[in-house]
């Protein structure tokens, strides 16, 4: 059973974003620790998400999406993050954020909604489980009673399980972006369809930013008066904060983006993926400036199901690949560089031959903020959360 819950957050929802948390009783089981979970749908470009400005051969395969290394944020001397994130990147200048470069599910699917469901489900089988590891994790807080909460149209699997949750659904919501990834997965494994649907998404890329040209000047205008996705990205960012800071408010939020499938015109510091990492980067910056002084009380993942492929396609833009850029923010935080190890883009070294590889389990990177941050023992880490998981390790050192 759920219950309704009166919001006025369809300005977030229809830019492609919904929310979902756990509230009530999480406060007792985990002291004042605050996790979110950003998951980024359609497969993020972890290497425009952090340029791996080191890398001899990051250039020649990117070749027009190739971040300038001109623009690029610079972490260190190997590593920068993309332009569009300058709040991200003001966090990891105070040491409270960081890149894992190369990280990914357990498994090497390449359709988005397999994908998605190992990414969220925590196990290894496609479709091997009907409940979502944050909801286990909160099942791991014996005794306490932990309500829930969705916004959008579905509760996504990260969430779902034997903890109840509360839903609230607007009346407009966003699925734009869905039929796309519904379709190239369709398509993905037959080499004629494929080419012809990204022909297409390149024709309909095209004409999407010749009509963002001819409406740019009102675009402008009404983000001077305090409009613009961005300017209700940072509002919604602000948003979740309030939720979180409110007396027995939410500790646990799951937070879904859509837009990351980028197969034509991708661009480099422009185009849709640009539009997308500078949205996620207004909402991480509300949170964090309304969070206030619990920040420091907060760890914030940002993944998706899988990255890009490494070499730029016929379209300028990239196919579904393996590994991608998970980041971890958060006022706690210890100071460190990458989260595992750099694989490089060698050829010799590419996943397949055409994607990064992995380096790092995703859920050892979740088990580690688990473990460090909110406390679960590592048993229930290995048997429950992640259940059959006990040769991942959880990563160490971050909080």
């Amino acid at each position: 059973m759920t219950r309704s819950i009166d919001l006025t957050r369809r300005g977030a929802l229809a830019a492609g974003v919904s929310i979902a948390f756990f509230g009530g009783g999480a406060r007792a089981a985990t002291g004042d620790k605050k996790l979110v979970v950003f998951i980024q749908r359609g497969g993020a470009d972890g290497l425009s998400v952090s340029p791996p400005i080191g890398d001899p051969n990051y250039h020649s395969l990117r070749g027009e999406i190739a971040i300038p290394d001109s623009d690029v944020l610079k972490l260190d001397n190997d590593f920068a993050l993309h332009p569009k994130l300058t709040a991200i990147h003001a966090l990891a200048m105070n040491g409270e954020a960081r890149i894992a470069p190369a990280v990914a599910i357990p498994n090497n699917q390449r359709s988005h909604f397999e994908a998605q469901d190992v990414l969220e489900s925590g196990v290894t089988v496609v479709y091997g489980s009907t409940s979502g590891w944050l909801n286990r994790t909160l099942g791991t807080m014996a005794g306490r009673k932990i309500e829930g909460m969705s916004i959008g149209a579905h509760a996504p699997l990260i969430l779902r399980g034997p903890v109840q949750a509360a839903s609230w659904s607007p009346g407009q919501t966003a699925r734009g972006d869905r039929l796309p990834m519904i379709l190239t997965d369709l398509y993905h494994n037959d080499a004629l369809l494929s080419r012809a649907f990204a022909s297409g998404l390149e024709t309909a890329a095209m004409a999407t930013m010749a009509g963002a040209t001819m409406t740019a000047a009102p675009a402008r205008a009404a983000a001077a008066q305090g409009g613009g996705a961005n300017v209700q990205a940072k509002q919604l960012g602000g948003s979740i904060a309030g939720f979180m800071n409110q007396p027995g408010g939410p500790q646990i939020v799951a937070v879904s983006i859509d837009g990351w499938d980028t197969h034509a015109n991708q661009g480099a510091t422009d185009g849709a993926l640009a539009g997308r990492l500078a949205y996620l980067d207004a909402v991480v910056d509300g949170l964090q400036k309304g969070l206030a002084g619990e920040w420091r009380n907060t760890v914030c993942i940002v993944a998706t199901e899988f990255g890009r492929t490494a070499k730029i396609n016929g379209t300028r833009g990239t196919d579904h690949g393996n590994a991608s850029t998970a980041l971890v923010l958060g006022g706690g935080l210890k100071r460190g560089g990458i989260i595992g190890d750099w694989p490089t883009l060698a050829s010799n070294k590419l996943n397949q031959g055409r994607d990064l590889a992995a380096t790092l389990d995703v859920r050892a990177l979740f088990k580690g903020v688990l473990r460090e941050h909110l406390g679960v023992e590592t048993r229930l880490l290995n048997e429950t959360v992640f259940p059959d998981s006990a040769a991942v390790a959880p990563v160490t050192g971050l909080v």
